[in-house]
C-alpha cells in the first residue's frame, strides 16, 4: 500500500485515536478521562457511519430527523440504548455541526433535549458503570457540546489537515 492509500485507510482504532487527540486539544487539562473517551468514541462512530447506513442507526442529516425519531415517538423513552443514541445524535449535530445546524435549529433547545435523552438513558441503563458515564454526560452536556463545536471550528480553520508528502 502506498503513502496515499495509507492516509485514506483508517481502522476504528485510528479513527478513535484521531478524535481523542483532537478533543484533548480543545479540552481543559482536568477534564474527566472517561468522559473524554466516551465523547471521542461518539465522534469516531459518527465519522464512520453513513447517513444512509442499513446496519446500526445512520448518522442523521439534521436535527429535524432527531426530533422525528425520538421526540415524536414517545415509546422509546424507557429504552436506554435508544435514548443514548438520541443523546449522541443531539451532541454530534448541536455540537460538532453547530454552525451548520444553527441556521435552521434552536441549538440551546436541542442541547437541553440531548441532556434529557442522556438522563433517560442513565435512568434505564442496567449496567451501573454505564449509567454513571451517561449521567455524567447528561450533567455536563453543554460543556461537551461546546468542546465538540470548538474542535470542529479548529479543524475547519486549519489550512491543511494532511501533511504534504
Amino acid at each position: 500500500m502506498g503513502p496515499f492509500e495509507e492516509l485514506l485507510a483508517n481502522d476504528h482504532q485510528q479513527t478513535l485515536e484521531f478524535f481523542i487527540v483532537g478533543l484533548r486539544d480543545v479540552c481543559e487539562p482536568l477534564v474527566d478521562r472517561q468522559e473524554l473517551l466516551y465523547n471521542a468514541s461518539v465522534l469516531a462512530h459518527y465519522a464512520q457511519v453513513s447517513t444512509q447506513a442499513d446496519i446500526e442507526w445512520p448518522t442523521p442529516a439534521n436535527l429535524s430527523e432527531v426530533f422525528d425519531h425520538f421526540v415524536s415517538d414517545t415509546s422509546l423513552r424507557r429504552d436506554s440504548l435508544m435514548m443514548e443514541v438520541a443523546g449522541t445524535q443531539c451532541l454530534i449535530l448541536a455540537g460538532f455541526f453547530e454552525d451548520q445546524m444553527r441556521r435552521r435549529h434552536n441549538i440551546r433547545w436541542y442541547a437541553e433535549l440531548g441532556a434529557g435523552f442522556f438522563r433517560q438513558a442513565a435512568l434505564h441503563e442496567q449496567s451501573s458503570r454505564k449509567a454513571r458515564i451517561l449521567d455524567a454526560i447528561a450533567r455536563r452536556f453543554e460543556p461537551w457540546r461546546q468542546r465538540h463545536a470548538r474542535l470542529s471550528r479548529a479543524w475547519r480553520d486549519q489550512p491543511y489537515l494532511l501533511r504534504q508528502i
